[in-house]
């Protein structure tokens, strides 16, 4: 089983170490888009968790740092006197990463592909924002940079549409996998992101989602653990009343963690356990921001108890 001496699952880090011989760090960016669930296509609001930066938080902002190329200089000078490999993913993170013009979104990827110190691109995006020539646009770049790869993360958070209405995701499941089955026609390694905790959700229902995800199998999963924030829907009903919004403790969390983990196919990989909150946007749960604490819990906990990715796996 692909796993390392530190994680007892299949770290983006030990995939890294194992195709580059050394850890690559991510960049996040902000290419100046938007989403169809914010710009009135879908809607206005957004997903219910989704912060203003649209999920970009830690991303180089537009405003600040106006091209790609420029971003990424800015990004790999904060790594300036850190012990670091040579290589860097460029992370378009904020918002929605395949919806806008076409010949932008050819001329932001080339930026970031162009880029030496750039081993390839993750493009944060949504299932509903993926059509035929954006399609087209990145099996022809991935001809046009041969040692480079493009990844595309879809945001899933959830296979149950009950919750899917409940958080205003904006699309039904079956959009999710016409484009899932899109991208691995044409060969494009997928991310899937899952967030642990929604409103309205047990930890079956997590499982049930974990599960599904695991027949499809993709190339990566994150498990993102959800951050009520500030701004956001979901952390307006928060203020207003705690007690209406459903909080895992760190406890659960890991608990629920350590079975998806375990439910999950050993060889995909796992590019997120938990997730970065802004501190200063973060309303719950704040045992989140000691993340060395919440992975260090989760590793030892793992070990103690002989837990590992794929343990209760089935080949289907």
């Amino acid at each position: 089983m692909p796993v390392d001496s530190e994680r007892p699952y299949y770290s983006l880090n030990t995939y890294l170490r194992k195709t580059y011989g050394e850890k690559c760090y991510k960049i996040a960016l902000d290419a100046g888009l938007t989403c169809p669930n914010r710009d009135g296509t879908k809607g206005t609001e957004g997903c219910s968790f989704c912060s203003a930066g649209g999920s970009g938080d830690f991303a180089i902002r537009k405003d600040t740092v106006s091209s790609i190329e420029e971003q990424l200089h800015a990004g790999l000078s904060l790594f300036k006197g850190k012990r670091t490999g040579r290589l860097f993913i460029a992370y378009f993170q904020a918002y929605t990463n395949t919806y806008g013009p076409l010949p932008y979104l050819e001329q932001i990827y080339t930026e970031a592909l162009a880029c030496p110190d750039v081993c390839g691109i993750s493009l944060a995006t949504r299932p509903d924002c993926l059509g035929p020539e954006v399609l087209l646009l990145l099996c022809r770049l991935r001809v046009s940079f041969p040692d480079k790869f493009i990844w595309v993360e879809l945001g899933l958070q959830t296979m149950h549409e009950r919750t899917a209405k409940t958080i205003r995701r904006g699309y039904p499941l079956s959009v999710f996998l016409e484009a899932f089955h899109a991208l691995t026609a044409a060969s494009l390694p997928v991310i899937v992101h899952t967030i642990l905790g929604l409103p309205g959700e047990s930890p079956e229902d997590m499982y049930e989602t974990v599960n599904f995800l695991s027949r499809l199998h993709p190339f990566g999963i994150k498990l993102q653990l959800l951050h009520i924030l500030k701004g956001t829907s979901l952390g307006d009903i928060y203020l207003k009343n705690p007690a209406a919004v459903s909080i895992l403790t760190q406890e659960e969390y890991t608990a629920v963690l350590i079975r998806c983990l375990e439910l999950l196919a050993p060889d995909i990989v796992i590019h997120r356990v938990t997730g970065d909150g802004p501190r200063e946007l973060l309303l719950a749960p704040l045992f989140s921001l000691n993340k060395k604490n919440v992975l260090n819990t989760l590793h030892q906990t793992m070990r103690r108890t002989g837990a590992f990715q794929g343990r209760l796996y089935h080949d289907p």
